[in-house]
């Protein structure tokens, strides 16, 4: 709380609140009054938010602006929030994006814009709920819920195939969740309580960790998404608008990163240790493998879609290595990788709303015809490249030095993801920019509006800022990591 005042609750109740008054204006008629709502709302949404970091005590590791009440009294599950250096850059990337979201969709959307405004608006509270959760079933419900607008996004204003993806989507996200929510029950019986704190304490035997972390992993292995359980992300890239790609790539993705971080590794720290080598395993797969897979694709939403995929490997990678700097530099990539896969995804969205296709080889020569976007869209592609001085390059630097202090090779085969990550990119940037125009609808195109500027301005200054000076990232997140770091040696040798 500030002065007595619960903002963590405004920064997730606020959001859903404003996505409740734009379902009230009605159906189409009211299209704009609905945009106009969820815009203030969105921004007022990231207003309330900047207080956590402004008000942040850097050399406090726990947790800060506390909120507690009860909620199930005869179950001992209460409302209990607060976040600390991990979570709190989290939250302020899920606000600063949602109106991002709303001004992409400002013209593009034409049909139910009232409830796509206000989808969005509600999954930004939800996912906040998400990061500052510290009660157990608080956590799962927010966790669970934030499915369902996704779900919605997808299969009400996505592709030709979007109620396949958005079924394949949910799916796999729910059966996901089901162990995790055995373990919570299992570590609720052992404790009599829902507080995650006090899971951290339970003297709990190699075989129970075992169980919980593999019951955990299901769960954020399916959201990261690692390898072999991916598949349903490039399927719900290609076939979600827009925006739900943004969100997607963006913050739903982080959420099994953070996953690891605030259960995995201080519940179950021995068999974190002892399943380290399988984590990293998966992780470089992902790294390598998944950067190969990239290069062969013709869709560029799918092309940045693995993408991703191969970026989150580093981060959990950095996790699993278990020193302050791969930690950080995995929270560090997670950050950037908002930004850049946000702006990724949204670079494709404007030639698809001209042109209705994101196959490159329908493109060429778009430089000629839009040279402002050309310039946004090369900033972009270099930070998706891991070009020092963009927000790409801190995160997987920190991640490689880490993974260096673990071991030689481990670094090494990390590094390839430079070398992948500017083939793929690069080679989709030549083909679809550069050259002579290819094509009369290539020939028609006009450079970036006004609105369009606006938010990919405000990206490029987060990729910017952060590749440039990452210090005020990583301050925040320090004290945090090392506390965490400490408590899993610690309980290691006991």
């Amino acid at each position: 709380m500030i002065l007595g005042f619960p903002l963590l609750s405004l920064v997730i109740w606020l959001p859903i609140a404003a996505g409740v008054a734009v379902l009230a204006t009605g159906g189409d008629r009211n299209a704009n009054l609905a945009r106009m709502i969820a815009l203030i709302g969105s921004i007022l949404g990231f207003l309330v938010a900047i207080p956590l970091y402004t008000g942040f005590n850097v050399l406090q590791g726990g947790m800060q602006f506390t909120e507690m009440a009860p909620w199930v009294e005869r179950f001992h599950v209460n409302y209990h929030l607060g976040v600390d250096g991990i979570s709190l850059w989290l939250v302020l990337l899920n606000c600063f994006t949602t109106p991002l979201v709303v001004i992409a969709g400002w013209k593009v959307i034409e049909k139910k814009v009232a409830q796509y405004m206000a989808a969005f608006l509600i999954m930004s509270g939800i996912v906040n709920g998400v990061f500052m959760a510290l009660d157990a079933l608080l956590f799962y419900v927010f966790w669970e819920a934030m499915l369902i607008p996704m779900f919605i996004i997808i299969g009400v204003w996505g592709g030709p195939n979007r109620v396949y993806a958005a079924i394949k989507f949910f799916l796999y996200t729910l059966l996901g969740s089901l162990l995790m929510l055995v373990a919570l029950i299992y570590m609720y019986n052992l404790s009599g309580s829902f507080n995650i704190l006090d899971y951290y304490k339970l003297p709990l035997t190699m075989t129970a960790q075992i169980f919980i972390f593999i019951a955990f992993f299901v769960a954020f292995a399916v959201k990261v998404p690692m390898w072999p359980v991916h598949t349903w992300l490039p399927d719900a890239h290609v076939e979600a608008p827009t925006g739900g790609s943004v969100v997607l790539a963006a913050i739903m993705l982080k959420v099994g990163a953070y996953g690891f971080l605030r259960f995995s590794l201080p519940i179950a720290p021995d068999a974190s240790h002892a399943l380290s080598g399988f984590m990293i395993t998966l992780s470089l797969v992902a790294v390598v493998y998944i950067g190969l897979v990239a290069l062969v694709q013709s869709d560029m939403k799918k092309l940045i879609a693995y993408s991703s995929i191969s970026h989150m490997g580093f981060v959990t990678l950095g996790i699993f290595i278990f020193n302050s700097i791969g930690t950080e530099g995995a929270l560090i990539q997670m950050i950037s990788h908002g930004f850049i896969s946000g702006a990724m995804f949204l670079c494709v969205g404007v030639l698809y709303d001209r042109m209705h296709s994101r196959q490159i080889a329908d493109y060429g020569g778009v430089a000629n015809k839009m040279p402002m976007f050309a310039a946004f869209f090369m900033l972009f592609s270099m930070a998706n490249s891991g070009l020092p001085g963009t927000s790409g390059f801190a995160g997987e630097f920190m991640v490689i030095l880490g993974a260096m202090k673990a071991d030689f090779w481990l670094a090494f085969l990390a590094a390839t993801t430079l070398v992948f990550g500017a083939a793929y990119t690069l080679w989709m940037y030549k083909r679809v920019i550069f050259g002579a125009v290819s094509n009369s609808h290539v020939a028609e195109l006009m450079d970036i509006t006004p609105r369009e500027f606006l938010f990919l301005a405000l990206l490029a200054v987060g990729v910017l800022g952060m590749g440039i000076y990452p210090l005020p990232f990583a301050e925040v997140m320090h004290a945090s990591v090392n506390d965490l770091l400490m408590h899993v040696a610690q309980t290691k040798l006991q």
